[in-house]
């Protein structure tokens, strides 16, 4: 399957149970949600997928059940974040294995690598792999900052396609288009500047509220594609303080508790991370029944024209 890299794909929870156990049958519930939503692409093992507690058993568990449910109706891709160049092309030979459409790489974990290194890792990857990739720039929670001469040099390598920018400088996409066109496509992966940045031209939007809310998520990215740029405001307004849960520490249990109030996940965790307690739940239940009470009616945002 090709990839476009365009519209939302969320970068769905891992779904457990109360014995630590991946709860596939809530997990269906959340993709079947998007998918009936109009999602564009499905990300597993991201952040927000808490993709550093997962074993290489649960990962590919998770490829394989997702692409049965979605039965190509939408690319499944999956994060790779690993400490080794040898692990990272292991785990992306597995992905091809299990069934991943794509890949989305970080740079390596823990290591500082240099421009240097941090280039031939993800060439050294993608080299040895058929599928196609998005590279994960986010240089604020990760510290390794892809710059454009080093795409200059990664985008000799065919499958590399995108690149998920959270760099969270918004001019940072003129600067792509000015110099790559479109052969990098562009990804927004900070949910509070996503339609900024569609509206600057990214082609999609790597979301992490639309977890909870993926209707009104892919509601914002339709209609600003058709040019109807004052409803998508209006909702982006209203999104807003949610998509803030997005931009903190604690996002999987601010997200995981979005999607408990909107039915369509549990609050389970996967130590060391625990739900939320006291005032800091307090809040952000607050801001969750607020948004939910105070929600936009959506308009046929399916049937839409692109202008």
């Amino acid at each position: 399957m090709n990839i476009k890299w365009e519209g939302v794909m969320p970068a769905v929870t891992t779904k457990f149970t109360d014995q630590d156990t991946l709860d596939l049958q809530m997990f269906t519930t959340n993709i079947e949600a998007q998918l009936e939503a109009g999602v564009h692409g499905i990300i597993l093992g991201g952040t927000l997928g808490e993709a550093s507690t997962l074993t290489d058993a649960e990962k590919s568990t998770l490829v394989k059940t997702t692409v049965d449910i979605v039965d190509n109706k939408v690319p499944v891709i999956i994060n790779i974040a690993e400490q080794s160049t040898k692990g990272a092309i292991n785990a992306a030979k597995k992905a091809q294995e299990d069934g991943a459409n794509g890949l989305m790489i970080l740079p390596p974990m823990r290591y500082k690598a240099g421009d240097r290194e941090t280039v031939v890792y993800f060439k050294e990857v993608a080299k040895n792999t058929d599928l196609p990739i998005m590279i994960y720039n986010n240089p604020v929670d990760y510290k390794i900052e892809v710059t454009l001469d080093m795409f200059e040099e990664l985008l000799g390598v065919d499958n590399i396609q995108a690149v998920k920018e959270s760099t969270r400088d918004i001019s940072n996409i003129t600067r792509i288009k000015n110099r790559f066109n479109d052969r990098l496509k562009i990804l927004c992966g900070v949910d509070t500047l996503a339609l900024e940045s569609l509206l600057m031209g990214a082609q999609g939007w790597v979301a992490g509220l639309v977890c909870a809310f993926p209707k009104e998520t892919v509601a914002i990215y339709e209609l600003q594609k058709a040019g109807r740029i004052k409803e998508a405001l209006a909702i982006y307004r209203w999104f807003l303080p949610l998509l803030e849960l997005d931009i903190n520490p604690k996002l999987v249990q601010n997200i995981k508790l979005a999607e408990v109030a909107t039915g369509i996940g549990t609050e389970n965790v996967r130590a060391p991370r625990l739900p939320l307690i006291g005032d800091e739940r307090k809040m952000v239940l607050q801001i969750i029944e607020n948004g939910i009470k105070t929600k936009p009616v959506l308009p046929d945002y399916k049937s839409l024209v692109s202008s």
